[in-house]
This record gives structure tokens, C-alpha cells and sequence, in this order.
């Protein structure tokens, strides 16, 4: 009590300050897990994409290359046939993924000469560079900010492919 009989209140109230100290120090871990998954995910995107895209593109250069091979084409041209469907199709599959096609490097081979001879195998390899979501264009022009994945496939040009 003070001296004229006033009970006197603390000014220092605490009342609301947790909810105030909740809020901010939700908002600081939140950004940042949120972050984390939009990152990881965006990676894995880019990892699915390229598997997808590799495991296309050594198919379609299978039955792109033999459909050519049945039409009377030579070996290399029917590779080259089918290199080119196999292009057109991993644009499709980066596309479904959201990515564009300058962020990857396709690479074709195959494991017997000439390509396309039954038994041997197109092989496929994808790479594409993940670029981290929301880093503004001036920073990722100075420093590397993407992340680069790959996918690789095989696929066998197998005996029945000549007997339709």
C-alpha cells in the first residue's frame, strides 16, 4: 500500500507477452522448414524427372530405331531416328515435371556395333540442373545455385523386335 492508502499497480503488466513470443518465434522456425520442404521437394521433382525422362528416351530410341530398321533404313539412320523421338520426348517428360528443357543434358549410347543390333542395349543418360526456388536472378548469376541430378536407363533391343 502506499501512503495514501492506494494500492499501486505493477506498470511492467506481462499479460499477452507469450503470445507475442509464440507468434515470432513460430514465424522464425516456420520460414525456414517451409523452405526445406519446398527446396526437397523441387530436388526430388528433378530426380523423378530425369529417371522418367532417361527410361523414355532409351525406349523410344528401341521402337523409333526398329520401326526405322523395318522401313529399310541404315543403322545410323535409324539411330538418329530415334535419337530425335527420344528428344521430343524427354522435352515432354521435363514439361510434365515443370522443368525446362535448357536445364538438362540428354546423352545416348549403345552397347554394340552398329546400334539397334539384336541383343545389344540403348542405354540413356538425363541430367537436369535444379535451380534452388526463390533466389533472386542477380545472386544465381554469381553463385551456382542449382542443384544437378541425373537418371540413367537401359533398354534392350531384344530378339522379337525384327518379327513383327
Amino acid at each position: 500500500m502506499g501512503s495514501g492508502g492506494h494500492v499501486r499497480r505493477d506498470v511492467r503488466d506481462d499479460s499477452g507477452g507469450a503470445v507475442v513470443e509464440f507468434v515470432a518465434l513460430s514465424v522464425l522456425l516456420l520460414i525456414p522448414l517451409v523452405y526445406l520442404v519446398v527446396t526437397v521437394s523441387r530436388i526430388q521433382a528433378g530426380i523423378l524427372a530425369a529417371e522418367a525422362a532417361a527410361h523414355d528416351a532409351a525406349r523410344a530410341v528401341v521402337v523409333e530405331g526398329v520401326r526405322s530398321l523395318e522401313q529399310g533404313r541404315s543403322h545410323a539412320a535409324a539411330f538418329d531416328a530415334g535419337v530425335a523421338r527420344a528428344e521430343a520426348l524427354v522435352t515432354v517428360q521435363l514439361d510434365n515435371f515443370g522443368f525446362e528443357r535448357d536445364d538438362a543434358r540428354v546423352a545416348v549410347g549403345c552397347t554394340a556395333e552398329p546400334c539397334l543390333s539384336l541383343g545389344s542395349n540403348i542405354t540413356a543418360a538425363v541430367e537436369v540442373d535444379v535451380a534452388l526456388p526463390g533466389v533472386p536472378g542477380f545472386i544465381g548469376r554469381a553463385l551456382p545455385l542449382a542443384v544437378t541430378v541425373g537418371g540413367s536407363a537401359s533398354s534392350p533391343v531384344d530378339s522379337l523386335a525384327g518379327e513383327r
